[in-house]
């Protein structure tokens, strides 16, 4: 069945496309295959998840490619699974170095899509579907690396872990038992965070950023009851204007600007590549969070706002049970992304004060999160992903981040185990459009991707 999919997604690159593939060697075209295959396959919670035939379809790509069928485990879990390759280093009592990512993706209708988003479709140089950029290339690229590491013979130092969780973009159980599975890593590298920036008129690289650190997720939830009645006997009281004016509340909330370690280097690293008002504003909040000019021109940015501490946003609304009666309930869901120093409770705190209204019930509607701070920014890993970029790209800028999104990181900093994003894809910002429509990644980035991954992996599994 895999081979029949793989043949047809191959046959339709050449109907689809108008522009010539770039080269790609042997490696590169099974990359290219690999995430092809994957992202037909509906790796979806819920009705229909496939993403127990991704993991069988990597653990068998994985056996073609010279690896032991006993050194990879697929394990179901209610609707999903999860997926393990351990590949045994010459020095068993080295710590293992474990690579993570996932395998699901997040739903999508193809009512919205200009293209089916479970067919891929190779188009003007990009790959598109699914899954594409979040996170199935980066899989195949790493699964292609380990091959090719294999077929050369390569006999890493300590134990290569590939754990592959299955409901990240959901409950994250898969994860945590994953973090449980491997409380002694040295560290872990997350192929879910982190990546390379083109520039946006040439396509040339400008810079990689690989994270330490992530913000903590939060579902806020508030609620408003009320006796309710006619809607032709209008009350000075009504749930859904006495939610909306919280929303408002929250909306307008200026939650204090911060930095850490890997912010503050971001803002001064990144503003080298950006616009000059920008770039002032990231340099002058780098160095006084507190100037609310430079806070009002990283709050305008969408991509820069999430680094300059909490946000918190409504994400979901409902209210009133009749066209004709006065509701009886509103309630909203409050999505939060907290700063690391940070609890959640420390966020409702803060929400409950400025609501300043007892009668709106808040409660922590939060699921498979923990509180986490970041990783240590010494170690092997900043010089072994400095190389690796530039192995891609040579003399290309490297420097930290923080993400502003949750991963599987956080069960492994949850157990003290050094976790960093290393995404292996380089793209242009508005090529990004991970968990939104028409999701694509761009072809160029196999290649250097595969360098990427190969010169990381055998660094870190050799120091």
């Amino acid at each position: 069945m895999i081979k029949r999919i793989a043949l047809l997604l191959l046959l339709s690159i050449g109907s689809a496309q108008a522009e010539p593939l770039p080269v790609l060697t042997r490696d590169g075209l099974q990359a290219l295959t690999l995430a092809q295959t994957s992202i037909a396959l509906h790796s979806v919670s819920g009705a229909n998840n496939q993403t127990v035939d991704v993991a069988e379809l990597y653990r068998k790509t994985l056996i073609k490619g010279g690896f032991p069928a006993d050194w990879i485990t697929v394990t179901r879990l209610n609707d999903t699974a999860y997926m393990v390759l351990r590949w045994p280093g010459q020095e068993q009592e080295l710590k293992p170095l474990v690579i993570s990512g996932h395998m699901d993706v997040v739903a999508a209708s193809p009512s919205n899509w200009t293209r089916d988003p479970f067919t891929p479709i190779v188009e003007n140089g990009y790959l598109y579907g699914r899954g594409a950029s979040d996170m199935k290339m980066s899989n195949a690229l790493a699964i292609t690396a380990l091959i090719h590491l294999r077929h050369e013979g390569f006999k890493p130092k300590r134990d290569i872990v590939l754990a592959l969780s299955g409901d990240e973009e959901t409950a994250m159980k898969t994860g945590q038992i994953l973090a449980d599975m491997f409380p002694d890593a040295r560290e872990v590298l997350n192929l879910d965070v982190g990546g390379g920036t083109l520039d946006e008129a040439t396509g040339q690289p400008l810079f990689y950023s690989w994270s330490g650190a992530e913000k903590t997720y939060a579902d806020i939830g508030l609620m408003v009851t009320d006796p309710g009645g006619h809607a032709s006997e209008p009350r000075t009281r009504n749930a859904i204007t006495i939610l909306a004016k919280a929303l408002l509340t929250i909306q307008a909330h200026p939650f204090r600007p911060e930095l850490n370690a890997l912010t503050r280097s971001y803002f001064l690293n990144a503003a080298r590549f950006t616009s000059p008002k920008l770039a002032s504003a990231m340099r002058v909040f780098a160095a006084s969070p507190d100037n609310a000019q430079a806070v009002a021109v990283l709050r305008a940015t969408p991509s820069l706002v999430g680094a300059t501490g909490t946000t918190c946003v409504v994400t979901m609304i409902k209210g009133g049970h009749a066209l004709n009666a006065l509701p009886q309930h509103a309630a909203a869901n409050i999505n939060c992304r907290i700063f690391p120093g940070h609890s959640r409770s420390d966020i409702i705190h803060e929400l409950t004060a400025i609501i300043d209204d007892p009668s709106i019930h808040i409660e922590d509607h939060s699921q498979g999160s923990v509180e986490t701070q970041p990783s240590p920014l010494s170690g092997p890993l900043p010089t072994a992903v400095t190389r690796a970029a530039q192995q891609a790209y040579p003399n290309i800028p490297v420097f930290p981040t923080m993400s502003s999104g949750a991963s599987d990181s956080m069960w492994f900093r949850e157990k003290g185990v050094p976790s960093y994003g290393a995404s292996p894809i380089f793209m242009k910002a508005s090529d990004d459009f991970s968990h939104g429509l028409n999701e694509r990644v761009p072809l160029s980035t196999i290649t250097p991707g595969l360098h990427f991954m190969l010169s990381l992996v055998t660094d870190l599994s050799q120091n």
